[in-house]
């Protein structure tokens, strides 16, 4: 195959619309980008001079060095990119900003969480390419063939399913572990700093507490038979859920409260410490014996703490003769 057609063809698999594939194809494309067969296949002049840009001319597509770089790069860009536009998404469109005035906000909390964030991921990613690397290198169980219809299909959604469930349980259980005394102080304790979580504190841990728990979706793939486009998707995926639960926003539709694990369950696994160790589903907590119903649900969170004190101080004021009194940045106004 030409290699002009060949790099046309790598890349309109990367503009497939499932986000995931993206994981892939830089060491696709930039693997035909420096081929040593380049100046035999094309007399197109910049093509040797951009080729030595990208990768030496003498490295195979195949070489692992390469491949490491590549999924390095690609994974802390990405993770980056993915923290900073969700993070901030939800922060700005989300997250109730009345909980920065609650008695256990932090000082310049959003910047110490971002900080943390920043430090880490580096470091969280370098076990993690090692395991990306495994499964580029074909030692996993996942496909990109679809198969026959409707069969391929049903499989499809079947794993999407065992996939949750199955990471669901193992992460409760990573969790769980690492509140242990022997561990938490050292590994799991930095990101039970923040007891009010913000958007941005949701991957604020120690590196190793960040890859322990994210291991499980890696396992899957090496047990399971899983499609490439939907692993790395349901990857992605994870990740802004990680975010959402960080978010404060606890309105979750009364017939999934028994079910899901939001926001307003992993909060008072933040403030109460041993309670809702869980990643999506309650089952484990239920199992386990950590389950517990969450205290904004029955008008004792954080949220509704801020509006009691919110009240009690306008009703002090009023008691003491102020009129029309906007207090607390115009939380509460006082009219007679």
């Amino acid at each position: 195959m030409p290699l002009n057609r060949a790099i046309r063809r790598h890349i309109s698999l990367c503009r497939r619309p499932l986000i995931g594939w993206w994981l892939l194809c830089l060491t696709s494309v930039s693997a035909r980008l420096s081929r040593s067969s380049w100046k035999a296949e094309t007399a197109d002049p910049p093509g040797s001079l951009i080729t030595p840009y990208i990768y030496p001319v003498t490295w195979p597509e195949d070489d692992i060095f390469r491949q490491t770089i590549s999924l390095l790069i690609v994974t802390n860009i990405g993770a980056y990119i993915l923290y900073f536009l969700f993070a901030s998404l939800s922060y700005y469109f989300v997250y109730d900003h009345t909980l920065m005035k609650h008695p256990q906000f932090l000082k310049n909390q959003v910047y110490r969480e971002i900080k943390y964030t920043v430090q880490s991921l580096p470091w969280m990613s370098i076990p993690t390419v090692s395991l990306f690397l495994l499964e580029l290198r074909g030692y996993s169980r996942l496909y990109d063939d679809m198969g026959e219809f409707p069969y391929g299909w049903i499989q499809l959604i079947v794993s999407v399913i065992s996939f949750l469930f199955f990471t669901d349980m193992l992460i409760y259980w990573i969790h769980r572990g690492l509140h242990h005394r022997l561990v938490y102080k050292r590994i799991h304790k930095p990101h039970h700093i923040w007891k009010i979580t913000t958007p941005f504190a949701s991957h604020a841990f120690h590196p190793v507490d960040g890859f322990l728990q994210g291991l499980p979706y890696h396992i899957y793939p090496f047990c399971f038979p899983l499609h490439k486009v939907v692993y790395l998707t349901l990857y992605i995926l994870v990740n802004i859920w990680t975010i959402s639960i960080h978010d404060g926003n606890y309105r979750v539709p009364k017939i999934l409260r028994p079910f899901i694990n939001g926001s307003a369950h992993h909060t008072d696994h933040h403030l109460f410490f041993d309670y809702n160790y869980g990643q999506y589903f309650t089952l484990w907590d239920r199992i386990g014996g950590s389950f517990k119903y969450p205290s904004s649900f029955e008008g004792k969170g954080p949220l509704s703490y801020m509006k009691n004190m919110t009240e009690e101080k306008c009703n002090n004021h009023a008691g003491n003769g102020w009129k029309n009194e906007k207090l607390f940045n115009g939380e509460c106004t006082k009219h007679e």
